[in-house]
């Protein structure tokens, strides 16, 4: 939270290292439950190119919608008097004592609402681009463990670097339900109302995330070699020759029970291996 007034409160790389290793500790809490899915707009990239299942879609962003407006709640109650000292009690969304700008993204007077839809749309799809990068163990991914840290650090420097023009919302989530509980909260319609900022940060960055992700996959991950497949003991499924006569007994090998018995004919019954004798990296 930054607030200008006689005394700077907070300061712009503050609220970008907040925000970076927030989402690092967030991937360390969620990251074996749902693979720590923040970002709606990262949600739907997965969902799209298939590495996700549609029907989680809905529940992962509700949930992720929830938490954000509970985390809106919860930074109003904590820094209630601050606010409330800093605006007089009066809140609003433009003016030297804007404070609605703590919980959503809007745009300076510099930018016009096109240029901030593409300014959205470039900045998720690096971050887009990144976290795949990133998690992709087919190409140099970060190493087991600290994948949470690197992504906090993309976070830091594409806010660092890129978040001025718009405040890089890069996220649905974070943006609209903290959107919701200010115009709840007593700052009003003019939240949906300045610049009709409020639908870019649900839009553009879905679509550059989306772009992202593509760019990723068609420019980056068809590029990548692919290990051929390899498997444990190739001598043990080669073909068997088996005589056409034979004393009566059971061979048994890892891959299959084979049964022979004495006739005109060989009877060869396959069965389904009790053990994963064969390893086949998965693409």
């Amino acid at each position: 939270m930054v607030l200008r007034g006689d005394d700077n409160l907070g300061s712009y790389l503050a609220v970008n290292l907040a925000f970076g290793f927030g989402v690092t500790i967030g991937v360390h809490v969620a990251g074996k439950v749902s693979g720590a899915h923040m970002n709606a707009a990262v949600t739907f990239t997965n969902c799209a190119l298939g590495y996700l299942s549609w029907k989680k879609l809905p529940v992962y962003i509700l949930g992720q919608f929830l938490g954000s407006f509970l985390a809106a709640v919860t930074i109003y109650f904590l820094f209630y008097t601050a606010i409330m000292e800093f605006t007089g009690g009066n809140l609003t969304v433009t003016g030297p004592v804007a404070t609605a700008n703590i919980f959503a993204t809007y745009l300076p007077d510099h930018m016009t609402l096109w240029r901030g839809f593409l300014d959205e749309v470039f900045v998720t799809g690096m971050l887009q681009l990144g976290i795949f990068a990133i998690t992709d163990k087919r190409n140099n991914p970060a190493l087991q463990g600290t994948e949470g840290v690197v992504i906090g650090i993309l976070v830091v420097i594409i806010g660092v670097s890129l978040g001025m023009n718009s405040g890089y919302a890069i996220n649905p989530s974070r943006d609209l339900p903290p959107r919701f509980f200010t115009y709840i909260a007593g700052w009003g319609t003019q939240v949906f109302r300045a610049k009709h900022w409020w639908w870019v940060p649900v839009v553009a960055p879905t679509l550059g995330a989306y772009l992202g992700g593509i760019i990723y996959s068609v420019f980056i991950g068809c590029t990548i070699p692919r290990e051929p497949q390899i498997m444990e003991n190739p001598t043990e499924y080669e073909d068997h020759q088996l005589p056409k006569t034979m004393p009566h007994h059971t061979t048994t090998t890892s891959l299959a029970s084979v049964s022979v018995a004495t006739s005109n004919k060989s009877s060869l019954r396959p069965v389904p291996p009790a053990n994963d004798s064969i390893r086949i990296q998965q693409f």
